[in-house]
């Protein structure tokens, strides 16, 4: 396939496809191998809810919700251990488009990608307990015997808002190397990317609460921070 000259919309078509199926086979590996897991990875969820609500337990109320909890463990344990794969297709599938001085930076940029997310996902698992411990202590004479359906269910969205939060300075890094943004811009900025991170944090944090919107608003903004001194200091824009 000759990638230098232009495309039909059929090879794109066909190139999207093959990688998505790519991308699929490793979420499918990956969530066999968290399926093996499983009880380990029960082990390590859990533990946020057992330090914060010592005493209490998960429950099931219907036949097949412990089945669901299995399945979104393996897919969530899919989606983070093909991360790379899943970076690597879709930078793949845009690099055509690029030109050769941009393209030297795809290595550098999935791994920062891949590094960012898992980082995220470790950020957001460090500060589950101190959410949960705020979350469940609103009413201390009510029990926190929750479903355990329910707290999968927010636990993995939990971790998962903060692992894609944390992929954003990779973006505005490379909007800065591609002439989009400069330095002097993000600096003027700053008083927006306050807005912005606070407001995205407040749409991203599944239980809305003031703890969880500020712990991670932080760090968001220390990350703005960041990729501004690397763009004034590496790039020099």
């Amino acid at each position: 396939m000759n990638r230098d000259g232009p495309q039909s919309i059929l090879t794109h078509l066909d190139e999207l496809r093959w990688r998505v199926l790519k991308i699929g086979i490793a979420v499918v590996v990956g969530g066999i191998v968290a399926f093996v897991f499983s009880s380990q990875l029960r082990v390590i969820l859990e533990a946020p809810f057992e330090n914060a609500a010592p005493g209490s337990s998960l429950q099931t109320l219907a036949a097949t919700e412990k089945w669901g909890v299995l399945m979104r463990i393996g897919l969530f344990g899919g989606v983070i251990l093909a991360s790379p794969v899943i970076l690597f297709q879709i930078w793949g599938f845009v690099n055509p488009a690029l030109t050769s001085k941009e393209r030297k930076w795809a290595i550098p940029v999935v791994a920062a990608l891949a590094i960012l997310f898992v980082s995220g996902v470790l950020f957001g698992y460090w500060s589950l307990p101190r959410g949960l411990e705020f979350l469940l202590g609103l009413f201390p004479e009510v029990d926190n015997n929750l479903r355990m359906g329910d707290y999968y269910s927010f636990t993995l969205r939990y971790l998962l808002a903060f692992g894609l939060a944390f992929l954003y300075p990779v973006f505005l890094f490379a909007a800065a190397a591609a002439g989009v943004v400069s330095s002097e811009q993000l600096a003027r900025g700053r008083r927006w990317a306050v807005l912005v991170v606070v407001t995205a944090a407040a749409l991203i944090t599944p239980s809305g609460d003031a703890f969880t919107l500020m712990i991670l608003s932080v760090p968001l903004y220390l990350m703005y921070e960041i990729t501004y001194w690397l763009v004034r200091l590496f790039l020099k824009k």
